[in-house]
């Protein structure tokens, strides 16, 4: 797939990555004895450096309709009653942001499988009831798909946990995270597709 060309400076610097990943390689060095997240984690990091210089011409511009949101929607973040969800929680990070994304992360976080492949069909399904509530564009979605992508492509949030603070609670979200980067990378025309179909 061809992954869409952004232009604009804000966002990540792929130099700020790479000084990253560096980091983090260094520290998987250092963890004796090795074991398989050790493994995964070096595999990975070798992988995103070379995705990132790839495609490091593909920052995107920091941009698109803002609005409230509750800035770290996901499924542990949902209540049930039942089937119905009946609360949303967790809002310390309620802020005006580009709404569309937001959406996007969400849908990254639901409909992720385990093997770190997208549910197309359900993020299709998803994007469309999202584009009928808040009006938003084909267009606005797509350029929330680049922008999220860029960001998961340059996002080691698990690994500082695992290796700066010690924090091993999301070292099971670790392997489908991580391939998902690498998968939505290969099939961005198809991520872009559901969204914006």
């Amino acid at each position: 797939g061809r992954v869409g060309a952004g232009g604009g400076v804000p966002g990540t610097d792929p130099a700020d990555t790479f000084a990253l990943i560096d980091d983090l390689l260094a520290r998987v060095r250092r963890h004796h004895p090795a074991d398989s997240f050790d493994e995964l984690a070096r595999h990975r990091l070798l992988e995103r450096r070379a995705l990132l210089e790839r495609y490091a011409d593909r920052r995107p511009p920091h941009s698109g309709p803002a609005g409230w949101v509750h800035g770290d929607f996901h499924p542990f973040n949902l209540l049930y009653r039942g089937d119905a969800p009946a609360a949303i929680v967790d809002w310390d990070r309620l802020g005006v942001q580009p709404r569309a994304e937001e959406a996007v992360r969400a849908a990254a976080i639901f409909f992720v499988r385990p093997d770190g492949t997208l549910d197309l069909p359900k993020a299709r399904r998803y994007a469309r009831a999202y584009r009928r509530a808040a009006g938003a564009t084909p267009g606005e979605l797509a350029a929330a798909v680049h922008r999220v992508w860029w960001e998961r492509l340059n996002d080691f949030w698990m690994l500082r946990w695992h290796y700066e603070r010690g924090d091993t609670r999301a070292d099971s979200q670790f392997p489908a995270a991580s391939a998902l980067v690498v998968w939505w990378t290969r099939e961005y025309d198809a991520v872009c597709g559901a969204f914006a179909d």
